[in-house]
């Protein structure tokens, strides 16, 4: 098959073509042109055009065209699901969904900078997505802190020192009430939020914003902070309702199952079916008491 876009790839349309030529078609062409020849080149070389508005490979509400590939053709590796969320928050600018989408996004920029030749930067970009991939596959969950006893202990005497000193502040902003209740509020009906978002509502700088957001929301990131809060809904939802995992997943704002699964272990310890079952042990005892 032949793939057509428009020139100079930055993310999703070097995202893209590693995920067809790993999961689709290890044949694929891609081809690069200007915007406003893309559809004409389409018909002309019998080409699938993508990421661009108005076709079928494209964005979707707040995913990108690498999450409609991974949907279109059922693509169930774990490691796509996590690049996933990593190429959606750096190809959209949501930095705050991944930790790794800002890496992504500053060393994409930078690639486009040094290589000019669309097909040669494709050829640097396959290299990066294996990388990608290979830490997705086997480092996921292993931290830089893990390799050094003496830095993991330095750490968390670093941690437990900017708590204690976060709680001897008697002065908290105004902006920090009103953040919470936006947050929660958007939670509850269940709408997406971002830095961005909340920093122009606020009228507050998103560099300041960002840099002071964990001094008052539990130590935490904006990201971790939001998505907190639906896993506590999440809990929530299983101890009152029957509701299936699938809609509790949707009620909370995950976009899909295995994001909620992975995010609700990573914040209990335990996945949502298991911690279910204990949760209905736990209620059958104490009913049987």
């Amino acid at each position: 098959m032949k793939w057509i876009t428009r020139e100079r790839p930055k993310i999703d349309r070097l995202a893209c073509p590693w995920l067809i030529k790993r999961f689709v078609d290890k044949e694929a062409d891609f081809i690069y042109v200007p915007y406003n020849e893309v559809l004409a080149k389409a018909k002309e070389l019998d080409a699938i055009p993508y990421d661009i508005p108005g076709v079928e490979f494209t964005h979707y509400d707040e995913q990108c065209t690498f999450d409609y590939i991974v949907k279109k053709y059922h693509i169930t590796d774990k490691a796509v699901q996590v690049m996933a969320v990593i190429v959606r928050g750096a190809d959209t600018d949501r930095h705050d969904i991944a930790p790794e989408s800002a890496g992504l996004s500053a060393i994409s920029a930078g690639l486009s900078y040094n290589i000019q030749d669309d097909h040669e930067l494709l050829k640097t970009g396959y290299v990066i997505y294996d990388g990608l991939y290979s830490w997705a596959t086997h480092l996921y969950q292993q931290k830089h802190l893990f390799n050094s006893p003496f830095e993991s202990l330095l750490h968390e005497v670093y941690d437990k020192f900017l708590k204690e000193k976060r709680s001897l502040s008697k002065h908290t902003p105004a902006w920090v009430k009103e953040l919470k209740e936006m947050i929660q509020d958007y939670a509850d009906e269940q709408l997406t939020i971002d830095l961005k978002q909340v920093s122009q509502s606020l009228d507050l700088n998103p560099s300041y914003l960002s840099r002071e957001f964990s001094k008052y929301f539990e130590n935490m990131n904006f990201g971790d902070y939001v998505r907190k809060l639906r896993i506590d809904k999440a809990v929530k939802l299983m101890e009152e309702t029957d509701y299936p995992l699938t809609e509790i997943a949707y009620f909370t704002g995950f976009s899909d199952q295995s994001h909620f699964t992975r995010i609700f272990k990573q914040h209990t310890g335990k996945l949502p079916s298991v911690y279910r079952k204990e949760l209905k042990k736990s209620k059958a005892y104490t009913k049987g008491k």
